[in-house]
């Protein structure tokens, strides 16, 4: 059996993972990663990437079926288009693996020593990993969890009900589709398909979908389910698979039996970390129910192990995984580091998109008296020259010193606005400070400083 030794061991190549192995050996630290899949994670692989490219693919879709319909103001005609949907598939791929290349390659580039198998702990300073060339024993002075979250199954994966991993994978568009959950996930795919001819049914345990949101903020993407042709049973509980298999059966919201009739069946009702499988067991963790229980700078209850990521519980983003491995790497090569999650900015890639970054308005009320600025994207030029004018941006703010607490957006393409609502946050932005920033016109980025103005009681626009 081998054996090697290294400074610090990450085991997973998520995100998170992935950017503290290559920070780490940017610092000269000695690194090693273990990863049994691909490098990239399931953001790279299986979720935020390929997703978008799904999406961004049945946009297009919709847009081109609008000009043979004759919908189209822009006074564009074609024929009516086809989706050859393997072919779509296979362009995904094609950016897919030219990612996974490209972390591979800056891994290399770091002196990141990768190893491909699955790692079991025997204590908190050794790991036992199957490869296939046989077993390797790996020794660190500090080890990195990054093992990442996997989808929760409601209902047994398999047959026609599957995850968001084989949602990305279908060849063909299915006739009938039924979700199940209407968070981000579940709402992103189910518009995706419903714009490339899927019969979509989204089936909601709450009263509303992304209830995560503002009902406010969220209003607009209910209006384009709806113009999509979406169904949406909200207060309604999936309870399995009809006898044939062809249907979902519900549980509606008045406690009466219904049948949903899919070719597919999307379950998509969050994420669970992945704790099993590597030897938990052997080691000491303290948990926060489900997850690592860690504390600012994603130390573990046991000295000299650190946990980053989906598998350290909510918000499971990759760009909040991605700042935790970074952090981690320097604070391992010596360095003084924290980081503030109160900028965090959250992206939802539904038609409209959402961003939101901070604190909303209910929370931020929570702390005392408040301004809050709302300026709609119908009165945004650039907006209406890209048909984009439904959602608004939302400023909230102090109403003693005008210190930005959150940032909110809805609207056609607002998931660019977030690195600016990110950036506001962390700089300690007043509104003062949004609204004299001169924001190039024409751009939506204009209604961020409306926004501002407006809580100020001066919108120029508006």
């Amino acid at each position: 059996m081998k054996e090697i030794s290294c400074k610090l061991l990450v085991i997973g190549a998520g995100p998170a993972g992935y950017v503290c192995a290559i920070r780490a050996g940017q610092l000269g630290v000695d690194t090693v990663i273990v990863e049994a899949g691909k490098p990239g994670g399931t953001c790279l692989n299986v979720g935020c990437i390929p997703s978008k490219a799904l999406i961004h693919a049945a946009e297009e879709f919709e847009k081109v079926s609008d000009m043979a319909g004759g919908k189209s103001p822009l006074g564009i005609s074609v024929t009516a288009p086809v989706l050859d949907l393997a072919r779509t598939i296979a362009w995904k791929d094609g950016i897919v693996s030219r990612l996974n290349s490209g972390v591979a390659g800056l891994l290399k580039k770091a002196g990141v020593k990768t190893v491909h198998g699955w790692a079991r702990f025997r204590d908190g300073k050794t790991v036992e990993v199957e490869t296939e060339t046989g077993s390797q024993v790996i020794r660190a002075e500090t080890i990195v969890i990054a093992t990442g979250s996997a989808p929760v199954e409601l209902l047994p994966f398999g047959g026609p009900v599957i995850s968001s991993t084989e949602a990305l994978a279908l060849s063909e568009v299915p006739k009938r589709l039924a979700v199940v959950g209407g968070g981000y996930i579940g709402l992103e795919l189910g518009m995706a398909f419903a714009k490339m001819g899927a019969k979509v049914t989204v089936v909601e345990a709450l009263p509303r979908v992304l209830a995560q949101y503002d009902a406010e903020l969220t209003r607009p993407v209910v209006k384009r389910l709806a113009a999509l042709g979406v169904e949406v049973m909200t207060g309604a509980k999936a309870k399995g698979l009809s006898t044939k298999g062809d249907a979902l059966l519900v549980e509606t919201s008045d406690g009466k039996s219904a049948k949903v009739a899919a070719d597919k069946i999307l379950v998509t009702v969050g994420r669970k970390p992945v704790t099993e499988g590597w030897g938990l067991e052997q080691i000491d963790l303290d948990r926060a129910g489900k997850f690592i229980r860690i504390d600012d700078q994603c130390r573990t209850s046991m000295r000299g192990v650190f946990a980053i990521g989906d598998v350290t519980g909510e918000p499971m983003l990759a760009h909040r995984a991605m700042a935790q491995g970074e952090m981690v790497a320097e604070i391992v090569a010596g360095h003084k580091r924290s980081w503030d999650k109160r900028s965090i900015p959250a992206v939802c890639f539904t038609d409209p998109e959402l961003v939101t970054a901070g604190l909303s308005p209910e929370e931020a009320k929570a702390l005392g008296e408040i301004k809050i600025g709302l300026f709609p994207f119908a009165a945004n030029g650039r907006a209406m020259t890209k048909l984009g004018e439904d959602g608004f941006v939302r400023v909230v703010a102090r109403a003693d010193n005008h210190l930005v607490l959150g940032i909110q957006a809805v609207g056609q393409g607002v998931s660019e606005l977030s690195a600016a609502f990110g950036l506001a946050l962390e700089m300690g932005a007043r509104l003062e400070d949004i609204a004299g920033t001169i924001h190039a016109h024409p751009t939506q980025g204009e209604g961020f400083q409306e926004a501002a103005l407006k809580a100020l009681g001066h919108a120029l626009h508006i």
